[in-house]
């Protein structure tokens, strides 16, 4: 049985194998504009970040690039009509959230993808998240690897309550619901420090072992299952 009571889940690379989908939307991106394109291990080294980021790494001179925001926005347009081509959750996961579910386990996701692109995704493959989170520093909430999305989530779960600028955390409330934040990246266990809770990094991602532990990861799971009893 697992000691925690509350997971926050990264999403690309945690609960969905996203990687094709995005690599075919930033490769048709640079073709309409007659730009290089990039290999599938180009494309798992770039993301993290947030999609502007992962087109700055794909465009020739990144954001300084005339072209620049023209070949984002054709980004951002091809791969809203097409992130369900082939993305699927690793296995394994739709079965290990359906369990913390039914032990009566809270479910939150905090993603550096595009906030509709995240919230279409989970509520299309995980009915049992009750709050899905992207990418949206329009309204003030910066994105990961700041602790932002991760205390809105908790917020939203109440399992926080909300301070001004969500800029500490409570002992108390962690330890009535102890949250734990689950992922696959350097970018996650920043995540997870700066948000104060501990962090579980997966090995099925885009990210090796070695990698990780040389990023800070202290925590491994080599298959969904072991959550269960983390």
């Amino acid at each position: 049985m697992s000691k925690y009571q509350t997971f926050i889940f990264d999403l690309d690379g945690t609960l969905l194998d996203t990687l094709q989908d995005l690599a075919d939307s930033v490769n048709y991106a640079l073709r309409q504009h007659r730009m290089p394109q990039h290999s599938l291990d180009d494309i798992r080294r770039f993301v993290g970040n947030g999609v502007r980021k992962l087109m700055e790494r794909a465009v020739p001179l990144g954001a300084q690039n005339p072209q620049f925001e023209d070949v984002f926005a054709c980004f951002r347009q091809h791969y809203m009509q097409h992130s369900l081509d082939t993305t699927r959750p690793y296995d394994g996961i739709p079965e290990m959230l359906q369990q913390l579910k039914q032990r009566g386990c809270r479910l939150a996701v905090v993603s550096n993808k595009m906030m509709a692109a995240t919230q279409e995704l989970v509520a299309h493959f995980f009915p049992e998240i009750e709050v899905a989170i992207g990418e949206h520093e329009a309204e003030g909430i910066r994105k990961k690897p700041a602790p932002d999305t991760v205390y809105e989530a908790l917020r939203q779960l109440n399992a926080l309550s909300p301070l001004p600028g969500y800029t500490a955390w409570q002992a108390e409330r962690m330890s009535e619901c102890p949250a734990v934040y689950v992922g696959d990246s350097d970018v996650d266990i920043q995540t997870a420090r700066n948000s104060g809770l501990p962090c579980i990094s997966v090995l099925w991602g885009f990210r090796d072992q070695q990698f990780l532990k040389e990023n800070g990861a202290t925590t491994f799971v080599a298959t969904p299952q072991e959550l269960l009893f983390c």
